[in-house]
């Protein structure tokens, strides 16, 4: 989170937004939150999340956009934690910080379940996994916002990529690096499998019921990109940390497909892609963790392990994954 919106945050903007949402301070809980303020709540017997991020980095039609999709995907029978709007009857609240913007305040239903663990990552899950994905792109591929005003950015809007923001200019061979991907991706074809997409779908991101029923839930990076590119994220998250990652893929990828399957179809031709959108994540969470951690000293487990030799494997362009893409296929 930027250093300037923790700093317009106080109490006032929290309880103006608890306010808005009717809820009693006995009712409400702080939660762990990485780009916005996040609370689970309880209200006439349901619970809920509220989420208070910030025009400095998405405006209100953006939020607007993403509320109406995840609303959408509700809908069309996706696994998602639906939006709800507040007593007023707003998806969005807006709050004044006091110089000129706002805090942005959206609440939602809180996912049923709980995160999945690793003795959760059998077949049938995976397939689960799939299956719940492929809903979602179903459900999208035939997608129009309820508003144009309110259309999510595309992959490569600069506020989706912001690499040369975050990267001081010492990193110029990651920034041409991703320079080079951004030229090979703007040829790919932009048709019915170009759909807006989560493009975040890793295991902190959903929940799993004693059912096996999948629940997705922060869509805030979600943006019009090529259903490939959303599973490999998947398969990025997934891989990682595994001890023999080409290993893990090869296992995990067809019964990921096959459940996918089920709901939508995937042309095995953008096997040949995954490696580009895998290096495109490698690059921007590089990026992101530029931004947000001291190099020398990284407080989180997961991220300095990501970082361990990432500059030099991002410029040899040695790839994430070095597995035969086509060895992935069911």
């Amino acid at each position: 989170m930027e250093r300037r919106i923790k700093e317009r945050y106080s109490d006032a903007v929290l309880r103006a937004a608890m306010e808005r949402y009717d809820i009693a301070a006995s009712q409400i809980h702080l939660l762990d939150g990485f780009e916005s303020f996040m609370y689970s709540f309880d209200r006439g017997g349901n619970a809920y999340i509220l989420r208070i991020g910030h025009s400095l980095r998405r405006s209100p039609d953006l939020i607007r956009g993403e509320v109406d999709f995840i609303n959408a995907l509700a809908g069309g029978g996706a696994g998602v934690a639906r939006a709800v709007p507040s007593p007023r009857g707003n998806l969005v609240e807006l709050i004044e910080d006091g110089a000129g913007e706002h805090f942005l305040a959206t609440a939602f239903v809180r996912a049923l379940g709980r995160p999945p663990q690793s003795a959760d990552w059998t077949p049938e899950f995976v397939q689960t996994y799939g299956q719940t994905i492929g809903r979602m792109h179903a459900v999208s591929s035939t997608y129009t916002p309820s508003n144009l005003a309110w259309q999510r950015p595309h992959w490569d809007d600069p506020i989706m990529l912001e690499i040369e923001v975050l990267l001081p200019p010492s990193e110029s061979i990651v920034i041409e690096r991703h320079r080079e991907l951004q030229q090979h991706l703007a040829t790919l074809p932009r048709d019915r499998d170009y759909c807006l997409i989560h493009q975040d779908a890793h295991g902190g991101n959903f929940f799993v019921d004693d059912n096996g029923r999948f629940t997705f839930f922060d869509f805030d990076d979600c943006c019009y990109g090529w259903t490939a590119y959303d599973i490999a994220m998947v398969l990025f998250y997934a891989a990682s940390g595994q001890p023999d990652p080409d290993a893990f893929a090869a296992q995990f990828m067809p019964d990921f497909l096959r459940g996918y399957t089920r709901e939508y179809p995937f042309d095995p031709a953008w096997l040949a892609e995954l490696p580009h959108f895998l290096k495109l994540r490698e690059i921007d969470l590089y990026a992101v963790i530029h931004r947000s951690f001291d190099l020398d000293n990284i407080s989180d487990p997961w991220a300095a392990r990501f970082m361990r030799g990432r500059k030099e494997r991002i410029e040899q362009g040695t790839p994430y994954l070095t597995i035969d893409p086509l060895a992935l296929l069911p």
